[in-house]
């Protein structure tokens, strides 16, 4: 006689791992809706709009990988909302370029981590952050803006140069609280990494891929 045990219940720092890429995915979504509604142009509009509706095809990605598991999704994303929040609030952007700005090297300040940590969950868990880590041509929108804007105006480069450096100290500020108040976090990126300083190296190596974005963006 067999029994139905119903789905194996994912580790719980995977679930947490989850319930924060989930919440970064739904405040992606918001962002990047009320940017295109700033838009200086129906292009750039149009083009924020498709950006913001892809986030949302990864946040529904993450939530059939967690209800095949029997997590709700939004149970792994509430310990996450208020940290992730502050975050936002701390750095609103004030101008579209800004906005831009803060959407490319935001996100790919969690992208970098992700990478990192996708080879140290099990391999579906990794293929699916994988997928959710696509880019959804936000990228190459703009590098385009943004560049075309600084050669324009010295000054706004000075200005949005200044505002890069900011973003990633402050995302570094947020991330390191957000282990500091989950354990299971912690120990996680330990192991991964070898390493007893792993947070360390997660941050030299998010560092170094800001750098290279920043210049892509003509900001360095």
């Amino acid at each position: 006689m067999t029994t139905d045990a119903g789905p194996a219940a994912p580790a719980p720092v995977t679930v947490e791992l989850l319930g924060v890429l989930a919440y970064g995915e739904l405040s992606a979504f918001d962002r990047l809706a009320e940017d295109a509604r700033a838009a200086p142009t129906l292009a750039g509009r149009a083009q924020l709009t498709t950006m913001a509706a892809a986030e949302i095809g990864h946040l529904r990605l993450i939530e059939d990988h967690l209800a095949g598991s029997g997590v709700a999704v939004a149970d792994a994303m509430a310990p996450f909302v208020s940290l992730i929040d502050s975050y936002h609030a701390s750095t609103a952007p004030r101008s579209w370029l800004e906005s831009l700005v803060k959407a490319y090297l935001g996100d790919g300040l969690g992208a970098d981590f992700y990478r990192e940590v996708a080879g140290w969950v099990d391999p579906a868990t990794g293929d699916l952050v994988r997928r959710v880590l696509a880019d959804t041509g936000h990228s190459a929108f703009a590098e385009r803006e943004v560049r075309a804007a600084c050669e324009a105006n010295p000054q706004q480069r000075d200005r949005l140069a200044l505002w890069g450096r900011r973003l990633l100290g402050e995302a570094i500020t947020h991330a390191q609280r957000v282990v500091a108040e989950r354990d299971g976090l912690a120990e996680f990126i330990v192991r991964g990494s070898g390493d007893a300083g792993g947070i360390s190296g997660l941050i030299k190596t998010v560092q170094s891929a800001h750098g290279r974005r920043m210049s892509r963006l003509g900001l360095s």
